[in-house]
C-alpha cells in the first residue's frame, strides 16, 4: 500500500511539471511556397530595400544637449563646509 501512494504522490507532483515544458518540434515539416506566394515576397522584399534608400543619412549630432554642456572637463567643486554633530555648518 506504501508502494502505491509513493507512486501516486509522485505521479501527482510530475504532472504539473510536465505540463509545464514546452512542446519543440525539431524537424518541421517543410511548406514549400507557392510561386505566387514566391512574388509576393519578392515583391514585399523589394519594397521593403526601396523604402530603405530613402531613408537620409544623419548629418550631424542630433544630441539635444549639445550647446548645454561644455567641451571642457567638469573642475572639482569646491570642498563642502564641514558639518558639526547637529546637522547645521559652521560659519
Amino acid at each position: 500500500m506504501r508502494i502505491l501512494s509513493a507512486a501516486a504522490v509522485v505521479v501527482l507532483l510530475a504532472a504539473p511539471a510536465y505540463a509545464q515544458t514546452p512542446n519543440i518540434n525539431l524537424i518541421p515539416e517543410l511548406q514549400s511556397k507557392s510561386p505566387e506566394e514566391r512574388e509576393q515576397e519578392a515583391a514585399k522584399d523589394k519594397a521593403y530595400k526601396e523604402s530603405l534608400r530613402k531613408i537620409p543619412d544623419a548629418k550631424a549630432s542630433s544630441d539635444p544637449w549639445g550647446t548645454v554642456r561644455s567641451n571642457d572637463a567638469p573642475k572639482a567643486a569646491a570642498a563642502p563646509a564641514k558639518k558639526n554633530k547637529t546637522g547645521s555648518s559652521n560659519q
